[in-house]
């Protein structure tokens, strides 16, 4: 999406492209993967991999996405899987969507066991019988 020529100064004036939806921080580690192109996530792109993961598909970056994913994936945990479920509804993620409920399954009584844990994710036990 960044790549059309829309973007590009036909006349030599400066063109901006507005990326408001991240923070600075965000979009400074989004700018960095852009620019450096690697083939593992930078420990800032960690700390930001679900606005990432979010900007990756909203602007067609489907290798930082699989890297995102892939993190994502690799650092759930009981206190983020149900936003990593949410993510993964957001761009129809059917594998980062089954590992989150397949997290869940495998947890569901440490999940369960912790009040607070469980009020935050008793919207995606709900679903649960319907998987």
């Amino acid at each position: 999406m960044l790549e059309f020529d829309k973007f590009k100064a036909s006349d030599g004036k400066i063109e901006t492209v507005t990326l408001s939806e991240l923070k600075q921080e965000e979009l400074m580690a989004l700018v960095e993967f852009i620019y450096d192109n690697r083939s593992l996530l930078s420990e800032k792109e960690k700390k930001h991999v679900q606005s990432l993961y979010k900007a990756a598909d909203k602007y067609e970056i489907p290798h930082l996405q699989d890297l995102c994913r892939n993190e994502l994936i690799a650092s759930l945990n009981s206190s983020n899987v149900y936003n990593v479920y949410e993510l993964s509804l957001y761009p129809c993620d059917e594998a980062l969507k089954v590992s989150a409920l397949n997290y869940i399954l495998r947890n569901l009584k440490t999940i369960c066991n912790n009040d607070d844990q469980f009020k935050a994710s008793l919207p995606i036990i709900q679903i649960l019988p319907s998987r």
